[in-house]
């Protein structure tokens, strides 16, 4: 039996099921939180009890469960678990972010500072205006890669394998310079950006798998399987993120009025973002 990746934290379901099926299909996944949720548990192979606020005490418990039973790596798609999955990760020496690098991208201000530190301009008040996109980045040594753009409006995300942005030097030495501002390193990374007249500004890094069925919509438009990629990052293992599809792919929420955990949705593929953005309109 392949060796199992301890899973810090599941998010919600409407964010975690698609990776966690994904990944427990392949290895065992061991859950280290204070509880399991009943989605999840057909998925899980074991739940260790622990508080992530008490991240020494975390640590610990983890390491005592690695000491019987050999670990492939530590994973966490929760920015509340970044900095106890970073703890846990460097205790069993295992790879994963920087305990800083984890630490800075969960406390929103210390990012801001980090990223101004750098000379990586973030969003303020006065950058409400501009297209929302986000970059569904790998990092690789120090090698940044650009999967896909995800782009976003109100209750909808689209990624086109061919979008023009992906070759705009502006956008792409910004996601660099965030990346190296914050330090990480062999991770799947959510760059959130707003376009504006000035630039891009950095409206959030997140230093893991993507909420929202993205990384299936990165699959379907680009053939870039992003569990599999994080997957393999923490478990040290060779990633590929070579596009094998050049297609489109969309997705639309129904306005639930805020119930993210029961979000219903519609989602397609197509030859372009136009194709798919009528489909969904026929949804």
């Amino acid at each position: 039996m392949p060796q199992p990746v301890l899973l810090f934290g599941t998010g919600r379901a409407a964010h975690g099921g698609f990776p966690l099926a994904r990944i427990a299909a392949v290895r065992p996944v061991v859950l280290v939180d204070a509880s399991a949720p009943a989605w999840a548990r057909p998925h899980l192979s074991g739940h260790l009890t622990a508080d992530p606020a008490r991240e020494a005490e975390t640590a610990e418990t983890a390491a005592r469960f690695a000491a019987r039973h050999p670990v492939a790596g530590v994973l966490t798609w929760s920015r509340e678990h970044l900095a106890v999955a970073a703890r846990a990760a460097a205790r069993l020496g295992l790879p994963g972010l920087p305990y800083e690098s984890a630490a800075a991208c969960a406390d929103p201000a210390a990012l801001r500072t980090l990223l101004v530190r750098h000379r990586v301009a973030p969003a303020g008040p006065q950058d409400t205006e501009g297209p929302l996109v986000s970059a569904e980045t790998v990092v690789l040594d120090d090698e940044v890669r650009i999967t896909a753009l995800t782009r976003t409006s109100p209750l909808r995300h689209s990624v086109h394998a061919h979008d023009a942005l992906l070759h705009n030097r502006f956008l792409r030495q910004t996601v660099e310079r965030a990346v190296r501002a914050l330090g990480l390193t062999h991770t799947v990374a959510h760059v959130g950006l707003r376009l504006t007249e000035r630039g891009p500004r950095v409206t959030g890094v997140a230093p893991y798998l993507p909420g929202d069925l993205i990384p299936w919509l990165v699959e379907r438009a680009t053939g870039v399987d992003l569990v599999a990629v994080a997957l393999a990052l923490a478990c040290g293992a060779v990633v590929d993120v070579t596009p094998t599809r050049q297609r489109a792919a969309a997705i639309r929420f129904a306005d639930m009025a805020g119930r993210r955990a029961s979000r219903e949705y519609w989602v397609v593929e197509g030859e372009d973002v136009l194709e798919c953005e009528r489909a969904l309109g026929a949804a």
